[in-house]
């Protein structure tokens, strides 16, 4: 009776362990599943200094993007709001997730040519993550990214065509151009894991769901280079961080 009132208590404590969201691991270790405990880390992004006036883009070498725009296009190399929130900067984890590995995701990412510009100007995505792009003009265009780590294509594509292709490496990040258009111009990021973000209309970033550790955070920009900071967070911590580029 001991022993059966023994073996109970052992199945009644494993159980209990195991829906509270913890795993036995190899060596007897406890491990949690990255959902559980996790830590978040966000801010902001801040351009220090004047905005670099933007300078105009001349579409008239072809007529009908230039229709499709009722004022002067700008580039969108820095672009900043009133309070020097920087767009377009790609905050992401580029050390501390150790030999974690992770799948991509399944559902694609959009890179829109639209009123021949790239739009998003800049998009993340997780390396074999298909990446769809969009013709949504009445014009033909050609996607041509540049990369150095990995493959190089260039397809054309029609007005209303679909191209979908991934990148199989890290790479960050790959500058992107249209043969046809050559004021177009954006960039695609790619990771091994899914710590990454780009910056909203504010600066603001939000990198959700890390497991505790200490991590190496980076900020990448087009122009104005890296930046980076070392941080250490625990589960269901909440940290904030800004990164400052100096106005070029």
């Amino acid at each position: 009776m001991k022993l059966m009132n023994l073996f109970l208590a052992v199945v009644l404590t494993f159980a209990v362990f195991v829906s509270s969201g913890h795993v036995v691991a190899a060596g007897g270790t406890t491990s949690a599943p990255i959902g559980a405990g996790a830590a978040v880390v966000k801010g902001v992004v801040k351009l220090a200094g004047s905005v670099p006036s933007p300078r105009p883009i001349s579409m008239s070498a072809d007529p009908s993007c230039a229709n499709r725009h009722a004022k002067t296009v700008l580039n969108q190399e820095v672009v900043a709001d009133s309070r020097g929130g920087l767009q377009n900067v790609v905050v992401f984890v580029a050390d501390g997730l150790g030999d974690r590995t992770f799948d991509p995701p399944a559902a694609p990412a959009v890179f829109s040519q639209k009123g021949c510009q790239y739009q998003p100007h800049v998009v993340a995505v997780q390396a074999n993550q298909p990446v769809e792009v969009v013709n949504d003009d009445p014009t033909a265009h050609n996607i041509h990214p540049t990369p150095v780590n990995n493959r190089e294509w260039n397809k054309a594509e029609l007005p209303g065509a679909k191209v979908e292709e991934t990148f199989a490496r890290e790479e960050i990040a790959i500058p992107v151009k249209c043969n046809i258009h050559p004021w177009m111009r954006g960039y695609i990021a790619v990771f091994k894991h899914p710590y990454f973000v780009v910056t909203n209309q504010d600066g603001t970033f939000d990198l959700q769901n890390l497991p505790s550790g200490r991590y190496t955070i980076k900020a990448w920009h087009e122009k104005l280079g890296m930046s980076s900071q070392t941080i250490t967070i625990g589960a269901n911590e909440t940290k904030e961080l800004t990164f400052v580029f100096k106005s070029m």
